[in-house]
């Protein structure tokens, strides 16, 4: 299953750096909160707030299949902004010790990477969404994306 997404976008922040990053490009605090609004109108059940890594941004969620995670960061381009691109990628909330043990990337399930592509896909403020196998995102093929999960 495609569990990685990449797009485009213009409105969230991808170069003022934020006083309360850990790291200076640490992006899409912005991006993160609209997404957690966007699919609690879609009547999601989701974290409050999201919370920071060292490379991005992260927030809980929940389907009927149990809950999710949603990581968020953006990779600049070749030519910075103007080829750069948001990612999102999904894993099962699975607490520590699961998570110490990799069982974060077994049983995402199917609605939870639904909900995310229908609140990425229905916003105007979005573009150009690719989803990838977790495998072929990771070696660098991103030729082999789809536009739907």
């Amino acid at each position: 299953m495609r569990t990685v997404a990449t797009f485009k976008s213009d409105v969230f922040n991808k170069s003022e750096k934020k006083e309360y990053f850990i790291n200076p490009t640490c992006f899409g605090d912005d991006l993160a909160k609209w997404l957690i609004k966007r699919l609690r109108e879609a009547s999601v059940e989701t974290d409050g707030e999201p919370g920071q890594e060292d490379f991005g941004w992260y927030f809980d969620f929940s389907v009927s299949e149990g809950k999710h995670c949603c990581v968020l960061g953006y990779r600049p381009g070749d030519n910075d902004d103007l080829d750069g691109e948001w990612i999102a990628w999904l894993e099962r909330s699975r607490g520590f010790i699961g998570s110490l043990l990799g069982r974060r990337k077994r049983g995402i399930s199917q609605s939870a990477v639904a909900a995310i592509h229908a609140a990425l896909s229905d916003a105007p403020e979005i573009r150009t969404i690719r989803w990838h196998l977790k495998d072929d995102f990771d070696a660098n093929r991103q030729d082999l994306a789809s536009e739907s999960p």
